[in-house]
């Protein structure tokens, strides 16, 4: 994570999501019974599951608290797989709000707790591509 030009390593990143929701409207057509859909936009949104205990959130909220500022903040995500020949892919999310930040949790039950952040974000880029023919899918 990126918090105002500063690397934040979250390292307890469990589970992390983005996701892109295609914003669509339905219109008549004249002398026509089927309703039809036409894209109108694109919602970015997303979750990361971090274990209890990660303070980087926290403190973002805190700081938003006392000075009325929100960071910039940006993720960068990277899968890569070295048993795989699908390769690495890289993808930056920019322009990232948090939308629920939990700020205390207390279970009995869990062995260990982990918190739900929810974001929204303006923008993406695929910085690295996958392989486009690994050879577990019959490429190369």
């Amino acid at each position: 994570m990126v918090v105002d030009g500063q690397n934040v390593e979250l390292f307890g990143l469990k589970k992390f999501e983005s996701n892109a929701e295609i914003q669509t409207a339905d219109f008549k057509v004249v002398g026509s019974l089927v309703t039809q859909t036409k894209v109108n936009g694109v919602k970015y949104s997303g979750t990361a599951t971090v274990y209890y205990g990660t303070p980087a959130f926290l403190k973002i909220l805190q700081e938003y608290k006392r000075t009325g500022r929100f960071p910039t903040i940006n993720f960068q995500v990277e899968n890569d797989d070295k048993a795989s020949s699908m390769g690495a892919q890289i993808m930056a999310i920019y322009g990232v709000v948090l939308t629920k930040i939990p700020l205390a949790l207390l279970d009995d039950s869990a062995d260990t707790l982990q918190q739900e952040i929810s974001f929204t974000h303006t923008d993406y880029e695929v910085l690295q591509w996958f392989n486009d023919a690994p050879e577990q899918l019959g490429g190369n």
